[in-house]
């Protein structure tokens, strides 16, 4: 069937569908419920359109069969057809945004930032193909994801997930994510979502849900350009920004989400509105509400109170305040995404394929490329001779806090929100410390370097990095102190106060007598592994040290001693300015290799 004639039967099925519904009906397909809050009876009753999983909400024992039998008994509500309902099957969303790393076991691929660094879009879509399985294999049909911000400022505790400060290189990636997850809306691909619309990574001083300070020509120019691809990849849906532009916050902005994205760009998908994000338009809820849907969101997602938003609904359309066309406008959008990635003639989420494959989730093959994911990603900085690979026969001292916790390397939006410290609850991944263990037989994992010394060591290799975070958690705010003064100084001052600082091992800097300072740092006794979630101001030492510094060394830490131990060479490019005391210490695209 060719596209027109696709398009022209969907619309008319979508016709079909929108003359049965009652005005209920309707208003249910504009709304989503937390699991936590909201039983297959409530979609049933309400008549749901779809049903999510904010961070670290999960079913049972969050296994997937627990996350499949909860879909099976959603998605039987919702095409129940008791009383005269209408049958219209239910959406799923979750946050996947490296992984569907929300589960137990699953595959945890580096986070967006990450995967910039590798400049390589054919190995995006393999990542995105191999996590879209291992959604599918939990009776799930959508991800928010991919994250197109622009990032601007490394304050911003949303930097890790976006792909470069370049948004010529977003939209590389960004693209071939969304082909990746989607899959030609086959039977292997998902509902993608790209995010957040529009200008989320150009907030003044990077402050999450901040304001956008930009020209009409600038804010297109940046943080638009990555949508342009994604959407002709036929992304399905869209998320609006918590931020505002110029002031005026994009859950409201009709010129944002309906003149420009709808109308100009001829976005022909939904719209969905990040977490409660239409509460904060105004004080007066029913204002809030019908702000939002009025400029073109076209589904609420809410936290718990969805009810009161269907009440609302419902009151500001008899009003007259939301015309119905609006309201249709909206369901057409939503059942037209429904149809065209094929929801209505997929069995119930139990009896399909994936979902008979449990063993999806973290498989081998999955593993392998989150492996090359991370070892493509790693960028190095500054080398000596001599310096690296490292010997497997090496007495090597591995030293930090962060060498030995997988919870930290995966960082936020894993198992839980905020994400996990420890490596329990990371299953199937390896720590850096385990992947120097399994080639390195004389290696010693001494998390605060007591002990440390060049006699008995050959090589220290020191571990450091942020703690895990998500969204505005991992601000970086420049609160004033004295003698702060502005700029890099304040902000390294401020991060002190936050769950971003990270250790260094006092007995390192004081063990040997070449190295017998902080400052004294010239000898190549130890190598350093820093990982974090954003580019880190850190003063002059960069620029004289003579070690590897990987940026972000991802999940998995056997793709780490593959280049330390020379079984690859780097071939990472950093996909954001690295800031110093002068200003850029690296650009954009800086990175080293050991050949």
């Amino acid at each position: 069937m060719s596209m027109l004639a696709e398009a022209a039967t969907i619309a008319t099925r979508v016709e079909a569908l929108l003359a049965r519904m009652s005005l209920a009906a309707k208003l249910g397909q504009m709304v989503q419920g937390e699991r936590a809050w909201t039983t297959p009876d409530d979609v049933r009753e309400y008549h749901l359109g779809s049903i999510l999983s904010g961070g670290g909400s999960v079913p049972g024992a969050n296994r997937p069969a627990d996350w499949v039998a909860m879909n099976d008994a959603y998605w039987q509500a919702s095409m129940a057809t008791d009383g005269g309902r209408l049958p219209i099957p239910l959406l799923y969303g979750v946050d996947a945004v490296h992984g569907h790393a929300n589960v137990l076991g699953a595959t945890v691929f580096p986070h967006n930032i990450g995967l910039g660094a590798t400049g390589d879009p054919a190995l995006l879509e393999r990542i995105a193909r191999a996590t879209a399985r291992e959604i599918l294999a939990t009776g799930v049909d959508w991800t928010f994801a991919p994250t197109l911000a622009v990032a601007q400022d490394p304050r911003w505790g949303r930097t890790y997930e976006s792909y470069s400060d370049d948004p010529a290189l977003v939209a590389r990636l960004g693209a071939a994510f969304v082909r990746g997850l989607q899959a030609e809306r086959g039977p292997d691909g998902v509902v993608a979502c790209a995010k957040h619309f529009l200008g989320d990574g150009g907030t003044t001083d990077g402050v999450d849900q901040g304001n956008t300070v930009a020209s009409e020509e600038e804010l297109l120019a940046t943080h638009l350009t990555p949508y342009h691809p994604a959407l002709e990849a036929g992304v399905l849906t869209v998320m609006a920004s918590f931020n505002s532009w110029n002031g005026d916050k994009c859950h409201g902005h009709r010129w944002l989400l309906t003149d420009l994205l709808k109308h100009r760009l001829g976005f022909d998908g939904f719209v969905v509105s990040d977490w409660d994000g239409a509460d904060y338009l105004s004080d007066d809820y029913a204002e809030a509400i019908a702000m939002a849907a009025n400029a073109g969101v076209d589904m609420f997602m809410v936290s718990v109170e969805w009810r009161k938003c269907i009440e609302t609904l419902r009151a500001l359309v008899d009003a007259g305040t939301i015309p119905l066309a609006r309201v249709d406008d909206a369901v057409r959008r939503i059942l037209g995404v429904k149809l065209r990635y094929g929801l209505f003639d997929r069995p119930r989420p139990a009896e399909r394929p994936w979902a008979r494959r449990p063993a999806a989730l973290g498989a081998a093959e999955h593993r392998a490329i989150a492996r090359e994911a991370v070892r493509k990603s790693l960028v190095l900085l500054k080398h000596a001779p001599r310096v690296l690979p490292l010997s497997t026969g090496a007495r090597i001292l591995v030293a930090g806090r962060n060498a030995d916790n997988r919870g930290h390397q995966c960082g936020g939006f894993t198992i839980e929100w905020q994400g996990v410290s420890g490596n329990a609850r990371i299953e199937g991944g390896t720590s850096i410390w385990e992947g120097i263990r399994a080639v390195a037989p004389h290696a010693e994992l001494v998390p605060d370097g007591a002990g440390a010394d060049p006699s008995r060591h050959d090589v220290a290799v020191v571990v450091i990095g942020e703690r895990p975070y998500a969204e505005g958690m991992g601000d970086i705010r420049s609160v004033p102190s004295p003698g702060a003064g502005s700029g890099p100084r304040a902000a390294r001052r401020s991060s002190r106060r936050t769950a971003s600082r990270w250790p260094w091992p006092t007995s390192i800097r004081k063990t040997s007598p070449r190295c017998g300072g902080f400052r004294q740092r010239r000898c190549p006794w130890w190598r350093c592994c820093f990982r974090a979630g954003r580019s880190w101001w850190t003063r002059k030492w960069p620029q004289r040290r003579r070690s590897s510094r990987p940026g972000c060394p991802g999940r998995r830490g056997a793709g780490v001693s593959d280049v330390l131990f020379g079984q690859a060479d780097f071939t990472g490019r950093l996909s954001f300015r690295w800031p110093g005391a002068g200003g850029t210490l690296f650009p954009c695209g800086y990175g080293l290799t050991l050949g």
